[in-house]
């Protein structure tokens, strides 16, 4: 029979040790004949991405030595940070910011030194293509050697030797990206966009054919522009050219015609499903949502509702054919005539790199992100709701039930609530398992993540609906949520908590000051605390976001002004736990730290972690077990319960 004992105080299977170990982040998938590739981001290992080889025969293996660190700077949150092309892996290192080769040996790659492609400098590469007529990559550049603003362009590298940084192919944007050849090698297709639009705003896909010299020439503008958003461009085996446009008000495949060198296009799928989209915010490069799979099929990913599916598409007909698989598609997939490869999760299983038979639909997992899965019986699997908000408007979140099976509470006693504000704010929350949300409802939490107005996978209208709203809209929704989930007896008024990171955070320490009646305790992750102070210093890709979420500055600096949680401590009325890495460039420390100095002068109890080596996102196995039991060890310190895990104190001023 199961204990009885408060919300909370469960004892659970899944240690803040256990979800470190189960954080193995999967990305980035790549085929290169019947080899499979993708990146293991390893928090027992200081969050170092490595890329991994799967040959056919089974074999798994480490491609890129212990010391190597996959990944680029570029846009600060990177990706598209390797290719692999005949047989070579083409790496950025993370010390360095240089594209190193890593060639075969032996029948496997990585057994020598990695040779670097590029010289020392200044210089950050990302999204490459291979260029196999001329022997050099086209990639994305950006040079940080100016003292202004860096410079991003497109750029070709010669693989000769690490003698040139590349040579301009296109400029003059602000950015670009997805440069990709067609088969023949004789066009190439490109994303660019400038200040103040972000790639969910505005992009614009041009071609151009690639001269003798191997520069382009004729450039043609084929689709995009400030109110309509391109999204991963890339070629058919037979030279037809595929992208993603939301000119709808959706996010719909298209196919340019034969020629790829005009603005005519048709749609891809003939009868999309009602109030889907085939596209993604693109804040990192190499992501995609759909793969050809022969001369006459699409693999492609889909959402509905906040949920990812997978398909097929016949691309004479336009028909659509859903796989019959539990898994939900993450961010990658590839595909070849037979397989498709791709991350992928489901409600109560970790994510794994799977590979799937489109013949016969055969599934197979090659590499899982946690080694030892969850029991069912202690999983919540998320519940989509839709609830009520202001203006008559309508919004969306998961919600995740306390489930243990070890455990049942007194009668009568409703649940804590974890209100989670995602991150972008132009992002979404996914259905998918989260290790670290099993953490809190095994322990009875109740937790709600929350989509609010802003968030993709529900058209452009419902992500414009923050445009000039942030602070006000996405405070309401997770208000709303909280409120919804009160009255539907899902969760305790009393213990209602809100959580978030970045942009997330901001959302946190706006509903705990501008809104103090509500949630009785806050953690921020790497918020947002100034919104002034992170206008005037912040990286390139973020550094005219704000423009469209606040308004133009210095035109509206009072609203930034009004909107920032730091200038309206007078109001909060809770206890707040903060989270920082030291070396953060997106949201600097100094928003964390003035945000805690003036909580701790304040009175109120607060309590503030900062990390060494750890950036925007926390990677490292000590550092996300750290939080974990830090932000449980406070929960309990403010509702006034026990955890029943030993976990270490943490230091709360104003206790």
């Amino acid at each position: 029979m199961p204990q009885v004992a408060p919300f909370g105080t469960w004892t659970s299977p899944l240690t803040a040790a256990a979800v470190a170990a189960g954080g193995v982040r999967l990305s980035t998938v790549a085929l290169d004949g019947d080899d499979v590739f993708w990146l293991e981001g390893r928090p027992r290992e200081g969050g170092r991405a490595v890329l991994v080889k799967r040959e056919p025969n089974g074999a798994v293996f480490d491609v890129t030595p212990p010391e190597f660190n996959v990944r680029t700077r570029v846009h600060e949150y990177g990706g598209g940070s390797y290719l692999v092309a005949q047989g070579t892996a083409y790496c950025v290192n993370f010390a360095d910011q240089r594209i190193h080769r890593l060639t075969a040996s032996g029948g496997k790659m990585g057994l020598s030194a990695p040779e670097p492609v590029t010289p020392p400098g200044a210089w950050r590469y990302a999204d490459f293509d291979f260029d196999i007529r001329r022997e050099r990559l086209i990639c994305v550049r950006e040079d940080h050697s100016g003292t202004g603003e860096p410079i991003n362009t497109l750029v070709a590298v010669p693989l000769a030797g690490p003698q040139s940084e590349g040579t301009v192919l296109a400029s003059g944007a602000d950015f670009y990206s997805t440069p990709r050849l067609s088969p023949d090698g004789s066009v190439l297709a490109w994303l660019s966009w400038s200040h103040p639009l972000m790639p969910w705003n505005g992009t614009e896909l041009w071609t151009a054919r690639l001269g003798a010299s191997g520069a382009l020439e004729d450039p043609v503008r084929i689709a995009g522009g400030s109110h309509e958003s391109i999204y991963q461009p890339g070629w058919s085996p037979h030279g037809a050219l595929y992208y993603v446009s939301d000119r709808t008000g959706w996010w719909q495949l298209y196919r340019s015609d034969r020629s790829s060198r005009s603005n005519a296009s048709e749609t891809v799928v003939v009868r999309p499903p009602a109030a889907s989209e085939f596209g993604r915010a693109q804040w990192v490069f190499g992501t995609s949502t759909w793969a050809c799979a022969g001369p006459s099929t699409l693999v492609v990913s889909y959402v509905c509702a906040g949920n990812w599916c997978l398909a097929t598409v016949d691309v004479e007909s336009g028909v659509l054919t859903d796989c019959a698989i539990e898994m939900r598609p993450r961010d990658w997939i590839a595909a070849n005539g037979t397989h498709a490869v791709l991350v992928a999760g489901s409600a109560t299983r970790p994510d794994a790199v799977v590979q799937i038979d489109l013949r016969t639909g055969a599934v197979e997992r090659l590499r899982d992100a946690a080694s030892t899965p969850l029991d069912p019986e202690f999983v919540s699997a998320a519940e989509t709701i839709e609830f009520p908000t202001v203006g008559d408007q309508r919004a969306h979140a998961f919600y995740y039930p306390p489930r243990n099976k070890e455990f049942s509470t007194p009668s009568g006693e409703r649940p804590p609530l974890i209100v989670i504000s995602h991150g972008g704010p132009t992002a979404a929350a996914q259905s998918m398992l989260d290790l670290q949300i099993q953490y809190w409802t095994t322990r009875g939490f109740a937790v709600a993540d929350v989509n609010y107005r802003g968030s993709t996978g529900y058209g452009r209208d419902y992500r414009q609906r923050l445009n000039g709203q942030w602070g006000i809209a996405d405070v309401d929704d997770v208000i709303s949520a909280a409120k919804f989930l009160v009255a539907e007896g899902k969760a305790d008024p009393r213990r209602l908590v809100i959580r978030g990171g970045s942009a997330g955070g901001y959302t946190t320490l706006a509903a705990l000051t501008f809104r103090p009646e509500v949630f009785k305790a806050g953690a921020s992750y790497f918020g947002i605390s100034d919104l002034e102070a992170l206008e005037l210093d912040t990286h390139k890709f973020e550094s005219r976001y704000s423009h469209s979420l606040i308004g133009p500055y210095p035109e509206a600096r009072a609203t930034y002004r009004e909107r920032s949680p730091i200038n309206a401590l007078e109001r909060l009325a809770c206890p707040l736990i903060l989270f920082q890495g030291l070396e953060d460039k997106v949201v600097p420390p100094n928003q964390s730290e003035r945000m805690a100095d003036a909580v701790r002068a304040k009175g109120l109890a607060v309590a503030y972690l900062a990390f060494e080596g750890e950036q925007h996102g926390f990677r490292k196995a000590e550092t996300i077990i750290r939080c974990l039991e830090a932000e449980l060890y406070f929960y309990g310190i403010v509702f006034g319960f026990t955890p029943a895990d030993p976990v270490q104190p943490v230091p709360i001023d104003n206790r």
